[in-house]
């Protein structure tokens, strides 16, 4: 499990679309700025390579001139010493140029003399490891087995006549020239230089380029992220309001902020303000239509509870006038008791509902069973002058920790609106249920449907923008807020008569108590 965590990370680190863009965008510029530092490092290094060996062909061309007419007189007389001397004081003669040792060879391959003649002594072959460094086809050493003239193996099997091999592994160059008297080759120069000064400047280039490349890139690319997240200020500013507005709190942003943002996010910051302006209009409107069918529910519910009270009250005269009548009568006097007992009871029922779903007489922490069992008082206005027969299953038999006004309020509306669409005669069915998780309200009734547009409003998504006209649906809104409110979900099915409403909300299960 924690190697599948450690790779879903990595896998969200190498998709570089799903970075922050005040990442991406640093890390793309500095990404840029680094290959064009590379290219042009690469470029300018490369180009002071070349100069540095062009000098160093001048250097060493001069230097072989040099030494070339400084040994030639001695040369031509195989005067071992003058061409010895003239070795010597051209070791500190040229500038720039550190010559390890200098060996002059006679055509038939001999060295005539060395700056250093322990190492390379007189009349010994040219070595093969310096043959070897210009590429020459044979050995000195088999020269003398040539059958061309002296000069012909010599010069021919000696390689080119002006030769510099650079090794900047090793740290040294390796120079040649051919002798020349009158034409004719008399003998060959070669030297070993030291180059390591040289190399020493290349590598002080080299590290100079990549040291300001790097500095340039570390501050282009923390410029860049800094500069990057000024200019997301805005951004950062429009998330803020848009979270307040969907945790319910619509805020225009202030007008300050436009002074400090660019045109194009000031456009945009009054897109939102005009959006924020229209939404708050539009709940405040939805807030005071709803006040009204509230008022009207409790007009149409006054008038109901009113006619259930005159009901029995007229009964109730009747009966204390009956009491004055005959009360000597025992029998006419208990049945006349009994009737004012009965009435009194129902009156007491009617206002107790009517308390408690307007003044919040429930716990709010809790539903009871009685707080369901008074809804049917409220609606027998409604049962009574439509026909409508009430089926009532009011299966929680214990109290549930669950917000029980606001889930008696949602039964509530949801059976004036069935008993509204039923027709007259017809049945509204009402079923309340509790599960160890869930509690669950089912309201059916027989009339045409409950249409789609009143079915949105049910919906937690699209209940606070639902447009609501003529005051038709404020109670559907109602419900569908604080079903929203509670967690809860409502689903509208359709059989084959009517509309059937089932509205369950989660209920944890130490919360439930159990019947047992």
């Amino acid at each position: 499990m924690a190697f599948r965590q450690s790779a879903d990370v990595m896998l969200g680190v190498l998709r570089i679309a799903a970075w922050p863009l005040l990442v991406k965008v640093p890390v793309l510029a500095a990404g840029l700025m680094i290959t064009g530092a590379a290219a042009l490092s690469q470029v300018v290094f490369w180009r002071f390579a070349e100069d540095q060996e062009t000098n160093l062909r001048v250097l060493t061309s001069a230097y072989l001139d040099g030494l070339s007419a400084a040994i030639l007189p001695g040369l031509i007389r195989r005067d071992v010493w003058e061409v010895f001397d003239a070795l010597d004081r051209s070791r500190s003669r040229y500038p720039g140029i550190e010559p390890r040792f200098a060996i002059v060879a006679l055509p038939d391959g001999k060295i005539l003399t060395a700056s250093d003649p322990q190492r390379f002594p007189y009349h010994s072959p040219v070595p093969d490891e310096l043959v070897g460094h210009f590429g020459f086809e044979d050995s000195l050493n088999n020269a003398e087995t040539d059958d061309s003239p002296i000069h012909g193996r010599f010069f021919g099997h000696f390689g080119p006549e002006d030769g510099l091999r650079v090794d900047t592994g090793a740290g040294r160059a390796w120079l040649t020239r051919i002798v020349r008297s009158e034409g004719f080759p008399i003998g060959r120069v070669l030297a070993e230089i030291d180059i390591t000064e040289l190399l020493r400047v290349r590598r002080k280039i080299l590290l100079a380029l990549v040291t300001v490349n790097g500095g340039l890139t570390l501050a282009f690319a923390v410029g860049g992220y800094f500069a990057l997240k000024r200019m997301l200020r805005p951004l950062c500013v429009l998330t803020y309001y848009v979270e307040r507005v969907r945790n319910g709190t619509i805020e225009p942003i202030p007008q300050g902020y436009q002074g400090r943002i660019a045109h194009e996010f000031g456009q945009l910051f009054d897109r939102f303000n005009a959006m924020a302006r229209a939404v708050s209009e539009r709940q405040t409107l939805a807030s005071q239509l709803a006040e009204q069918e509230k008022y009207a529910m409790l007009g149409r519910l006054a008038s109901g509870m009113a006619h259930e009270v005159n009901n029995p009250l007229g009964g109730m005269l009747n009966a204390i006038d009956t009491i004055q009548a005959h009360g000597s009568n025992p029998v006419v006097l208990q049945t006349s008791l009994e009737f004012l007992k009965r009435g009194l009871a129902g009156i007491r029922n009617v206002a107790r509902a009517a308390l408690v779903t307007y003044k919040g007489g429930s716990d709010t922490s809790q539903l009871t069973p009685s707080d369901l069992e008074d809804l049917p008082f409220l609606v027998q206005h409604e049962t009574g002058i439509r026909s409508l027969h009430l089926e009532w299953h009011n299966r929680v038999l214990e109290p549930i920790a669950i917000d029980g006004p606001a889930i008696r309020q949602i039964t509530l509306n949801l059976l004036l609106n069935a008993c509204a669409a039923s027709p007259v005669g017809g049945t509204v069915a009402v079923a309340a249920s509790c599960s160890s998780h869930t509690l669950r309200i089912e309201v059916a009734d027989e009339g045409p449907g409950l249409p789609q547009d009143m079915t949105a409003l049910l919906d937690q998504a699209s209940a606070a923008t639902a447009n609501h006209q003529q005051n038709k649906g404020l109670g559907l809104w109602m419900t569908g807020h604080l079903i929203h409110r509670l967690g809860g979900r409502a689903e509208v099915q359709y059989p084959r008569v009517g509309t059937r409403i089932v509205v369950t909300f989660p209920v944890a299960a130490q919360e439930a108590l159990n019947a047992a």
